[in-house]
């Protein structure tokens, strides 16, 4: 078992170009080789038309896109102010005489024309006079009954507290691309433009199954050598924040014919995600049952640390694409760094999400790590982003995959790399983002 290990970019590799396999088989991968398919890096869209469902731009928030969002006119469709000010010609500003107010303007109102020697007073938001080229602010003004003029000390250039029509979107440009998860700022443009309803990537349904003879559910009062299922919370947690849709099914003891039942009964789903029973003791039997489902399994151990024993593959089903699984294991932070580094590439593609998963970013380690070489290390840290010169991030103790105390600590994951022995303070490190 330890000789046929993927080290961890081998076990990404791997389901990378599952998801290539998956996109071109038009979501049949049970009719392709992974292993023939050329990855695709971080940016894979497989959903269609066909799953696509419409809904309310309200409810539109962390959904993915499934149309083209294009601008329904200029954007700004006038000349719009910045300030509160005067709107002008700059070269009679800046010889600062008095000018004329000839007018005002404020947003929501149709402008008109400057005349020569003429200054309107306008209103941030405000659409700018035809023959003005400037905008000198309000605190910059000398006013004496119906005239103002630009303070002596100040100048205006052409242009300033101006923004041209059309300076940040023509009509008919794409504003926002199909696969991008929607952010408030994109709701906002998507309003900007008239999208009252968008169409949006359907979420995926992800089974979740844990398995194990200790395990009590949650409201049960666990006896002396029960615990309570924690994982498929988490889980469920974890499919929701990646745009999928938990389905949480009843945990099952470790006997062989009530795993066979649970695996035939997630079939209908669109990702199995399965908790505990994947390790080497004797009652760890959830590998053998999904051979004896047909699985065709991809990978089966990764050289990481926590997570070693996890295992990627899919399961045939009639009529219907095959269903890609991953059995992880039991302890709860091992399953949740195996659900985060292999499990969420695959559910954000088959979310049609465009964003790259998993996220890391850098950060500047507080303290030192030492350790054995030979497996690539996800530990438990906690990482201050508001840190300088650069984010800091400082490791959480912990006792091991199963403590959740330490895991609630956490915010992130210090990434070691396998070669690795030891990491010195203020070395320039890798997180990944939980």
């Amino acid at each position: 078992m330890e000789q046929s290990l993927l080290s961890y970019s081998e076990a990404d590799d791997c389901v990378r170009r599952y998801i290539s396999a998956f996109s071109a088989a038009n979501g049949s991968p049970a009719n392709s080789d992974p292993g023939s398919q050329a990855g695709l890096g971080h940016s894979v869209q497989i959903a269609s038309s066909s799953r696509d469902e419409l809904v309310a731009l309200a409810a539109a928030h962390g959904r993915v896109l499934a149309q083209a969002i294009c601008a329904d006119r200029d954007q700004p469709p006038f000349p719009r102010s910045t300030r509160d000010g005067f709107a002008c010609r700059a070269a009679e500003a800046n010889t600062h005489e008095f000018l004329f107010q000839g007018g005002a303007v404020r947003a929501g109102q149709a402008s008109g024309s400057l005349g020569a020697g003429d200054v309107w007073e306008i209103m941030t938001g405000a659409p700018v006079p035809e023959g003005a080229d400037a905008v000198f602010m309000v605190e910059h003004a000398d006013r004496h009954s119906n005239f103002v003029r630009l303070t002596p000390s100040r100048t205006v250039r052409a242009g300033e507290n101006i923004v041209p029509q059309g300076a940040e979107a023509r009509c008919g440009d794409l504003l926002i691309s199909p696969g991008v998860r929607l952010a408030a700022a994109h709701i906002a443009l998507a309003a900007q433009c008239g999208y009252s309803e968008l169409a949006v990537a359907r979420r995926p349904r992800v089974a979740i199954l844990s398995t194990g003879d200790e395990l009590v559910p949650v409201e049960s009062s666990p006896g002396p050598s029960q615990i309570r299922n924690s994982n498929s919370p988490m889980l469920a947690a974890l499919v929701a924040a990646a745009g999928g849709e938990p389905a949480i099914l009843a945990a099952i003891p470790d006997q062989e014919a009530a795993i066979d039942a649970a695996i035939s009964s997630a079939l209908s789903s669109d990702l199995l995600l399965i908790s505990g029973g994947i390790s080497a003791g004797k009652f760890d039997l959830v590998e053998d049952a999904l051979a004896r489902a047909g699985a065709k399994f991809l990978f089966r151990g990764v050289a990481i640390q926590p997570g070693k024993p996890v295992v990627f593959g899919q399961l045939p089903r009639q009529s219907q694409p095959a269903l890609p699984f991953f059995a992880l294991p039991g302890n709860p932070i091992s399953s949740a760094v195996t659900f985060q580094l292999f499990a969420s590439p695959l559910l954000a593609a088959l979310a049609g999400d465009s964003s790259p998963q998993p996220k890391f970013a850098l950060a500047q380690l507080a303290g030192e790590w030492r350790g054995k070489p030979g497996l690539t290390r996800f530990l438990p840290a906690w990482c201050d982003f508001a840190g300088a010169p650069a984010p800091q991030v400082r490791l959480i103790p912990w006792q091991g995959s199963g403590d959740l105390a330490a895991f609630a600590r956490s915010n992130c994951f210090l990434v070691v790399s396998a070669e690795a022995e030891e990491i010195s303070d203020g070395s320039t490190v890798q997180i990944l983002l939980s």
